[in-house]
């Protein structure tokens, strides 16, 4: 297959995906529903409650859903490509933990300003803390291989779910909603406003540019350390960069779609066997691959048990155990 008639058909599928984002719910939209929302034509179908749901409520879901995904996908491919590991992923190094506490800081502690800016600011910040807590650690200890650096990431990732835990004994009670709190841990897209929205595709697009300009220092370091330095790359200060880099894309994702794991595991595997190892292709290719899984799973986390909302990230842990079983057995020679 050739990377046009990839890219071709990757397109295709997000948009295949968004449509079926907004079809899928409670309530599923008719042929004629999606064309007038496409087509922006009234014919008393847009002044009707279901047409402005459409519009109002699941149009810009689908849409964060697809930011969130694009963002787990691409951050999955940096740390692939950083740690020359097909099992890497924002989890493994602690940087999803991060954000998690960081964002269960923001909806437990009572703060000066709005949770709605406060949730995605301490995400960030505990998506960067966390994964730099990985590296000065693995710098203390003398870790250079990058199955020590990754094993030092679960450490930190075991501890942050423990602070995590503690936060929900000691913070929560009758004045914080705890079904809240459990809700976004278990990972789940709501609808935001038009201002989070614009701000969520603002950061998604630039995590991605950031990513691209990386591309040809992963593609180097993919030859190993010693080919790279060959080649003009300080290893050890783009390591660095592109882990801190990955975690920034990451925080972005669990700012505005929780813990949702797997995504970054299985969506740059699936790019990879479409358009190949080279990180030009790969990451774009993973944006697209991510945000159409996401939004379809996204729709059918509104749809399975109506009317209740199934957590995005349990359908993504049913879906991504056996995959990551799959990976797991390839890279170890036992599943062809």
């Amino acid at each position: 297959m050739t990377r046009t008639l990839a890219f071709t058909l990757l397109t295709i599928a997000a948009v295949a995906a968004v449509l079926a984002g907004l079809w899928l719910g409670t309530e599923t939209a008719t042929r004629a529903d999606l064309a007038g929302l496409i087509a922006g034509r009234d014919g008393g179908v847009r002044d009707g409650p279901f047409a402005r749901l459409l519009l109002y409520w699941r149009l810009p879901r689908v849409l964060a859903a697809f930011a969130v995904g694009a963002c787990l996908g691409v951050a999955g491919a940096v740390f692939q490509g950083v740690f020359r590991n097909p099992l890497a992923e924002p989890w493994l190094l602690g940087t999803a933990p991060g954000a998690a506490l960081g964002a269960a800081v923001a909806l437990l502690v009572p703060l000066p300003v709005a949770p709605a800016l406060a949730l995605p600011v301490l995400a960030i910040v505990g998506a960067w803390g966390a994964t730099w807590i990985v590296i000065v650690a693995a710098r203390a200890a003398r870790i250079a291989d990058v199955t020590g650096v990754l094993l030092a990431g679960v450490a930190v990732a075991a501890a942050l779910g423990a602070v995590r835990g503690l936060l929900l004994l000691a913070l929560s009670d009758d004045t914080v909603n705890l079904q809240v709190v459990m809700s976004w841990t278990l990972g789940g897209i709501h609808t935001p406003d038009a201002g989070g929205l614009a701000l969520l595709w603002g950061l998604s697009l630039a995590g991605i540019a950031l990513a691209m300009v990386l591309a040809p220092g992963l593609d180097r370091l993919g030859l190993g350390d010693e080919a790279a330095g060959a080649m003009g790359l300080n290893v050890r200060r783009f390591t660095e960069l592109a882990v801190l880099a990955g975690a920034a894309i990451t925080a972005v994702a669990v700012g505005w779609g929780g813990l949702v794991g797997f995504v970054g595991l299985m969506v740059p595997h699936m790019a990879r066997r479409l358009v190949g190892p080279g990180h030009r292709v790969l990451i774009p290719a993973s944006a697209l691959a991510g945000g159409a899984l996401v939004a379809v799973l996204d729709g059918l986390a509104r749809s399975l048990l109506p009317p209740a909302d199934l957590p995005l990230g349990l359908l993504t842990a049913l879906i991504g155990t056996p995959a990551f079983l799959l990976v797991l057995g390839q890279a170890r020679g036992g599943v062809r």
